[in-house]
């Protein structure tokens, strides 16, 4: 890659707030990248490369339509500040930042598209 490129992980809110239990792989998966993207991120500073991440909360995507129950389907999203589930175009404008020159001082960083959860990290 050249200087001034830029790398986007995409991570989740999962990674933050380990809930289901039962999503373990895909939530350890998930956390393993948030450590990635910060030591990648000083591993290429010095090659001017940027590495950064976006952990977005409850939203519909086909995995979500495909992995969930009737059930969760219906309570999915109801347990979050806005009481919704997010739609991709929501998410989209942070990579596009993150893409962008606009965000030339940010490496090793994860923005939240998370509907209002406070997370740590």
């Amino acid at each position: 890659m050249k200087e001034g490129s830029s790398i986007i992980n995409t991570i989740s809110i999962l990674a933050y707030i380990p809930d289901p239990p039962s999503w373990l792989d895909y939530i350890s998966t998930k956390g393993a990248i948030v450590s990635f993207t910060r030591g990648l991120a000083l591993d290429l500073v010095d090659k001017k490369i940027r590495v950064n991440g976006v952990a977005p909360g409850p939203i519909w995507t086909p995995p979500e339509a495909s992995a969930l129950n009737d059930y969760d389907i219906g309570r999915f999203g109801s347990t979050v500040p806005m009481n919704r589930v997010g739609q991709t175009y929501e998410v989209a404008p942070s990579y596009v930042f993150l893409a962008s020159e606009d965000s030339s001082y940010f490496t090793g960083q994860v923005l939240h598209p998370n509907d209002g959860t406070v997370v740590n990290g």
